[in-house]
């Protein structure tokens, strides 16, 4: 009886161990893949046409202090010509919630052009903003704005979806809101490698945008030329009526 308990301790420990082995491989993966992919600070950081900032998440409408400072990170980007549109990725799945309206407001409101902030109203999570950035609005090369133990998860999966694209980590206190996002970085990386494998339609595909090639036309247009930032008009640059209804949304 002795002899079977132990044996049956063994087999526990060893499934223990394989399954905490099989666990962490994605995780593995994704750091192995993208290791010469992410740049140390925005000075570090190669020009590309376009930055794609994932989203974090609103406060009372309002974008959450994690998403504030990658929107801040975008618009430091943007000053110092790292990057010349910033495509802003998020929830607007209800109409009480518009995650990209809110991060497009407050980049406007610290002086980027409107004309230069382009809104993609179906980034329901990082593989829908990925491959979204790629089919429907036609990005080719960008950098990453996220979090540092995000930004990892989504240029693996920038790169799935044929996204040449550079990570930039937003640096955070390590403190429980940081140990909590890391955290939740393991089931992610499950899911960033059935995505990478498999490379499925986003919830939402829906058909190509102009918005980041009129953008970048524009920006081309005006080289040399910085343009007035007008305040009143940066939430019309975009029409309700672009944006996936609910009622569009495949299931």
């Amino acid at each position: 009886m002795k002899g079977s308990a132990t044996a049956r301790r063994r087999r526990w420990v060893q499934g223990a161990v394989l399954v905490c082995v099989l666990a962490l491989l994605p995780a593995t993966w994704i750091r192995l893949s993208t290791d010469s992919r992410i740049r140390a600070d925005i000075a570090d950081a190669p020009r590309a046409p376009v930055a794609l900032v994932f989203g974090a998440g609103l406060w009372d409408g309002e974008p959450s202090p994690y998403l504030a400072h990658r929107l801040d990170a975008a618009a430091r980007l943007y000053r110092t010509g790292k990057v010349r549109v910033l495509l802003v990725s998020g929830d607007n799945s209800r109409r009480d919630y518009d995650e990209p309206g809110a991060m497009r407001d407050y980049l406007t409101d610290r002086g980027v052009p409107a004309s230069r902030v382009v809104a993609d109203y179906a980034g329901f999570d990082t593989w829908d903003s990925c491959a979204r950035a790629a089919r429907v609005f036609g990005v080719r090369r960008a950098l990453l704005v996220s979090q540092d133990f995000h930004v990892r998860r989504a240029a693996a999966l920038c790169r799935a979806a044929g996204i040449d694209s550079y990570g930039i980590p937003v640096r955070e206190p390590r403190d429980a809101t940081w140990y909590a996002g890391g955290l939740r970085e393991l089931p992610g990386a499950v899911k960033a490698a059935y995505d990478a494998a498999l490379t499925p339609d986003p919830h939402f595909l829906g058909p190509r945008e102009p918005g980041v090639r009129r953008a970048l036309a524009g920006s081309a247009k005006h080289h040399g030329h910085p343009e007035k930032h007008n305040g009143h008009h940066s939430k019309h640059h975009l029409h309700r009526s672009d944006k996936p209804r609910e009622s569009d949304r495949q299931p």
